[in-house]
């Protein structure tokens, strides 16, 4: 049965985002990014990566394993090459200043290529990749994390579920739009199916004794997208995001060191400037051309729809931003808790 959920207009979500991080001590410009990336999620239907995040940061920024002011540093090495070294920075704040710095280059250079170095939980990584889209540009990203997925002929987590996303521009549609976990079903989903008390799909979960479930409860170790081909792309992520910013993840978190099961993730964002390739609505053009070849073919149920990657959370968007955002009851005590606990105003918009 699902849980009640509050709607809430989404500008009063962000500031009461924004605000929570300000009083945890970042700057607002780090903050405003912070709610940005995050309500950008619940926008996009993407809940488990969404304001439900919140909580969770804010333990990071307490503990000390976020920075609330950190010393970012960006070195370029080459004309489309630069690192950003996060200084345990929130990663909505460390990969967007990386995006950016990618677009920036690609400019002059083409394409250009971003590492991320020693962040704190990137978000909804499809995010950055749009914001290069909004360039006129297309947009790529890969993260490496702590390992929490299993991987094949392994018992408990080995890899992470590490996520890739591919943002390309249209000109009549919407952006099409790849986000996807390397794991079956992502934690944050999981978390969702246990409030919401609803089963896992088979072959999505492990439990802590190794058994596959569908219990959300019992859920512990997520099984890789299409067994080896899943941990293998995670596997490749973290050679590569963590191999290039000397920052190993994997490794570190099987060895003897208990400083390699701290929280920490890398990342590598790339921007491709479509206009060094070819120009840009002849490009636009093919895309748009694409998707209405793919939204015409036969379909196997008359009832059903052919989708595109992005399609739906494009709809949810729409709807969102005029109707509000659903946010579980639960969830929204829990915030307006917090802000009170901090004295916080919690805006017009939000009951407390």
């Amino acid at each position: 049965m699902a849980k009640p959920r509050t709607i809430v207009p989404e500008k009063a979500l962000r500031t009461l985002v924004s605000d929570l991080f300000v009083v945890s001590g970042t700057s607002r410009e780090h903050a405003d990014t912070v709610a940005d990336v995050l309500v950008w999620a619940n926008l996009r239907g993407v809940d488990s990566h969404g304001v439900s995040r919140v909580p969770r940061y804010l333990e990071l920024l307490e503990s000390g394993e976020a920075k609330a002011r950190p010393r970012i540093q960006v070195d370029r090495f080459k004309s489309a090459v630069a690192m950003v070294d996060a200084d345990s920075a929130p990663g909505p704040v460390a990969l967007t200043r990386a995006m950016d710095e990618a677009v920036t280059m690609a400019r002059e250079a083409g394409a250009a290529w971003v590492a991320v170095r020693g962040t704190v939980h990137t978000g909804a990584i499809g995010y950055y990749t749009e914001r290069a889209a909004q360039y006129g540009m297309i947009g790529l990203g890969i993260v490496a994390g702590v390992p929490n997925m299993a991987y094949p002929g392994g018992s408990g987590a080995a890899v992470a579920t590490s996520p890739l996303s591919v943002a390309v521009p249209a000109g009549r549609h919407p952006t099409v739009l790849l986000d996807m976990a390397t794991a079956v079903i992502a934690l944050g989903r999981i978390a969702q199916h246990k409030a919401a008390g609803t089963p896992l799909p088979e072959g999505a979960a492990l439990a802590k004794d190794g058994q596959p479930t569908t219990d959300p409860a019992l859920a512990a170790v997520p099984l890789p997208m299409g067994g080896a081909k899943g941990a293998g792309m995670s596997l490749v992520f973290e050679l590569m995001a963590s191999g290039l910013t000397a920052n190993p993840i994997v490794s570190s978190f099987h060895s003897d060191d208990p400083e390699g099961r701290k929280h920490r993730q890398n990342a590598l964002l790339m921007a491709i400037d479509i206009a060094a390739f070819t120009p840009v609505e002849q490009f636009r053009s093919l895309v748009d051309e694409t998707v209405e070849t793919i939204k015409a073919l036969p379909k196997s149920d008359p009832d059903g729809r052919l989708l595109l990657p992005g399609e739906r959370g494009s709809r949810t968007l729409d709807e969102r931003i005029l109707k509000g955002v659903p946010v579980p009851d639960a969830l929204l005590a829990k915030l307006v808790a917090q802000a009170q606990a901090r004295k916080v105003a919690v805006p017009e918009g939000i009951p407390h």
